[in-house]
């Protein structure tokens, strides 16, 4: 009896959350798609893992564009069409910044008073805008102007995303879009009367983004904190892994094949368009359409056979962007509950230094010791996540690849545990407890982790830096242009949104479109 099927209409390489998001598009089409996972669990990063009988979250501390049940947002929305039904509970602040140097800190809250229609948000004011008046008088106009310009370019890049329109109508329906797109954050905070404290505060999310904020475009920084400060952030009740699982079952009961252990060595291409897949067990597989999870690095590089099917402004395109961030993270089971280790809030930003973002960035270049951490106490989204009188917590930084590319095999273990060890501390410093006399359970998540278990490109989480360089507007305009290889699209963080898991869905959905929309050019 044949493994597979003769051919399908599309094979999807990776049954992360965006294989799977790009699986759903096209069956909901009517379309026969095989996925192919290298692993025996589905979700790429979006999983979770069990250490002494716990289940301790691997990666998911909150996800954007969910929204309430009664008022869903886009990504809710499309996985409830798509029949995933996930169990979201709503984290209950958007941060604490904790800045000593600078005596800051403060705590926000998402919501504000505008409306969502049709996933367009309507703008209002932001609770977080009154939250920072209240320490910083005076401020809450120019801080609500800002969020509600972030409202804007929002919206503008919701609608882009899926919408082609020219230069002078994207003038005319978004000119607040049109009008930033050209400058980072810091050139866009400089037209705002805004004390330094209070950009400070409003700066504490770049760490999500990879860049700081002189490099990062306004138009990533605004649909980033209009989404977190607007909508909130959800979590799922199961962790990840439900989310995984989920999207799994949806993709079989659409007719997807879904293939565990099976790892792709090779991308068929004849005349300039793809025909098949080739897995490392040897099985040859046909499909005229593939969408491929693997970094455009990798895919180019080593997976198109014959290499010389690949362009080289292929090679060039890929080797021009510079790589994102990848993950260092403790992720700990401690024997007490919350409150009895001065833990208060779900999600804290810390910095040992002052906001010189520069300078962080700097520092994330190195093996650390790191100075801006992110702290998250999964207890305050999720009380059941552990046994009662017990707290999980991560502790986070997002380190650049390059710091780690020397390291030996005999120098692993002893650097892990000396940066797990450094950010343990920094923290129990923060909190005025010993946390090494509580901890039941530690896992130590490194790049190396994320290259091995994913084998993305250098460790990669986020994909390829968002900058002035390499703009998002561009990739948008610029994203018909780059399909090199006809009936090849690609679908995961180093897709055209990048950044988080709720953007990777995105770049699934966008995968499948530009697949769908080369079957209808093409007859099939």
């Amino acid at each position: 009896m044949a493994f597979y099927k003769e051919k399908y209409d599309a094979i999807v390489v990776g049954g992360a959350l965006a294989g799977m998001a790009a699986a759903l598009t096209l069956a909901n089409k009517g379309k026969s798609v095989l996925v192919l996972e290298r692993h025996n669990l589905p979700g790429g990063l979006t999983t979770s893992f069990v250490r002494g009988g716990t289940e301790m979250e691997a990666t998911l501390h909150e996800m954007m564009s969910i929204g309430p049940e009664e008022a869903p947002f886009k990504i809710r929305t499309f996985l409830e069409e798509m029949g995933v039904k996930v169990n979201w509970l709503r984290v209950p602040e958007a941060y604490r910044l904790v800045v000593p140097k600078e005596k800051i800190d403060i705590t926000l809250h998402a919501g504000f008073s505008g409306s969502t229609q049709n996933n367009v948000y309507v703008p209002g004011d932001y609770v977080a805008a009154k939250e920072i008046d209240k320490q910083y008088p005076g401020t809450f106009s120019e801080v609500n102007r800002l969020l509600n310009l972030c409202t804007a370019v929002f919206n503008a890049v919701n609608y882009l995303s899926i919408n082609h329109m020219s230069k002078a109508q994207m003038l005319l329906k978004f000119p607040e879009f049109v009008k930033t797109c050209g400058y980072s954050t810091d050139e866009v905070f400089a037209t705002f009367n805004l004390p330094s404290e209070v950009i400070d505060i409003l700066k504490a999310y770049w760490i999500y983004v990879g860049s700081p904020t002189s490099e990062l475009p306004f138009t990533i920084y605004a649909v980033l904190m209009a989404d977190y400060l607007g909508g909130g952030s959800y979590v799922a009740k199961e962790f990840s892994h439900e989310l995984s699982v989920r999207m799994v079952e949806a993709c079989r009961a659409k007719g997807v094949q879904y293939e565990y252990c099976q790892d792709v060595d090779k991308i068929l291409v004849k005349n300039g368009h793809v025909y098949g897949v080739r897995t490392k067990r040897g099985d040859e597989i046909h499909a005229d359409y593939v969408a491929c999870s693997a970094y455009p690095n990798r895919c180019y590089g080593n997976m198109i056979e014959p290499k010389s099917e690949v362009p080289p402004i292929a090679f060039k395109s890929a080797n021009f962007r510079k790589m994102g961030v990848t993950c260092t993270s403790v992720v700990l089971t401690l024997d007490k509950s919350p409150e009895e280790l001065n833990i208060k809030d779900y999600s804290v930003f810390s910095s040992e230094t002052d906001m010189d973002l520069d300078a962080h960035w700097k520092n994330l270049h190195t093996k650390g010791p790191y100075n801006y951490l992110t702290t998250i106490c999964l207890n305050y989204a999720n009380p059941s996540c552990v046994p009662e009188g017990q707290t999980s917590l991560s502790i986070t930084t997002l380190p650049l690849p390059s710091a780690y590319m020397d390291v030996k095999p005999n120098e692993y273990h002893a650097l892990k545990r000396k940066v797990a060890r450094s950010m343990i501390e920094t923290v129990s410093k923060h909190l005025g407890v010993n946390l090494f006399d509580h901890i039941l359970e530690v896992e130590v998540e490194m790049p190396h982790t994320i290259a091995h278990y994913t084998s993305n490109y250098l460790g990669g989480i986020y994909g390829y830096q968002h900058d002035m360089e390499d703009h998002i507007v561009a990739r948008l305009q610029m994203s018909d242009d780059e399909n090199y290889i006809k009936g090849l699209s690609f679908c995961g963080a180093h897709a055209i949104s990048g950044d988080g898991m709720s953007p990777c869905i995105t770049n699934g959905r966008k995968a499948a479109k530009i697949l769908l929309d080369q079957m209808s050019e093409e007859g099939r």
